[in-house]
């Protein structure tokens, strides 16, 4: 699509409310039985003094409470933030990792006044009673809950997967529920080796499945696309740069995708100046590609004596397409 010259963008944080949500209910699902016992309930429907038997069976479905248990997460980014504040909300201790400064200033406004940010992985594993992943599968990510890591994690202890399924090595995880070092293993992501081990609470991907949820998705899409096409802004890309110069006023603005080639940008720039008055420009850098905005006075030249800016800019190589909104 980048190569086509088509902006893809996808819409972070507009689920966030939803998993956090989710994540919470896994907890309090690792935390109490209350799957077996609804069982239970269902089984025994029948019987007509269930009200009475069930004060004897319900000592088979007994759990722990969440507050004063300490919650470590992985990521803290728009999902890990709002289930680091709602778990301080509950009681609990939150330990958070998170490797990125920018991030972590972003979203500080929302962590609990006592949350206790860690440099290291291992200080999550050694301390957490719950384990939550927020993070995003990439190489480094990729397997990170294996024989290696929860050997250094605490007996008992419940991880969280409602991010991605690769994170977790699932012939790891098997060992460590049948060995119960981990106590219970909330997953979003069941596959087939997931699914059948005991131990394990699977939901069918639940975490963004909520009406509110897709309204978000929905209203954020659209609205990216349209201030793209109005303004040539891209905010949330996945293969072009992030790159803003405001809303568009009464100046003709001048959009190029192009390759990530050394000194195109600032050429693209330059001939510009060269036909208009520039107000402003910027140039963004995203791997292999880069968008240049350029924001000028003066309508394009008519095309009868000379090339048109926009014609002459399409030519230079590198370029990948060029739009003028006027």
């Amino acid at each position: 699509m980048a190569k086509a010259g088509v902006v893809v963008f996808n819409t972070p944080g507009a689920n966030a409310n939803a998993v956090k949500e989710l994540t919470i209910a896994g907890m309090l699902l690792a935390a109490r039985d209350i799957y077996h016992g609804m069982r239970w309930v269902e089984d025994n429907k029948e019987d007509v003094d269930i009200n009475k038997n069930m004060e004897k069976a319900k000592a088979t479905f007994a759990g722990t409470e969440i507050a004063g248990k300490t919650l470590g997460i992985f990521g803290l980014g728009a999902v890990g933030a709002l289930v680091a504040n709602a778990a301080g909300a509950l009681g609990m201790k939150v330990y958070g990792y998170e490797p990125s400064a920018a991030t972590i200033e972003k979203n500080s406004y929302l962590f609990p006044s006592d949350i206790t940010i860690v440099s290291s992985s291992d200080e999550i594993y050694s301390v957490a009673d719950y384990i939550s992943l927020n993070v995003p599968l990439l190489p480094a990510t990729r397997g990170m809950i294996n024989l290696e890591s929860i050997a250094k994690m605490k007996d008992g202890v419940v991880i969280l997967n409602l991010a991605r399924d690769a994170i977790v090595n699932d012939e790891d995880i098997k060992v460590a529920l049948e060995s119960k070092k981990v106590h219970k293993y909330v997953t979003d992501f069941p596959n087939f080796t997931s699914a059948n081990m005991d131990g394990v609470i699977a939901m069918p991907h639940l975490g963004a499945s909520t009406e509110e949820a897709e309204d978000n998705c929905a209203y954020l899409a659209a609205k990216q696309v349209i201030d793209f096409i109005e303004n040539g802004n891209i905010v949330n890309s996945v293969n072009y740069p992030n790159i803003e110069l405001g809303h568009k006023l009464d100046a003709h603005r001048l959009v190029v995708l192009h390759q990530n080639l050394e000194g195109l940008g600032p050429n693209i720039i330059a001939i510009t100046g060269a036909k208009a008055q520039v107000n402003a420009a910027l140039t963004k850098v995203k791997n292999n590609f880069a968008v240049t905005l350029v924001e000028f006075e003066k309508p394009e030249q008519k095309c009868e004596e000379k090339i048109c800016l926009s014609e002459e800019l399409a030519i230079l190589p590198g370029v990948i397409r060029v739009r003028v909104i006027q």
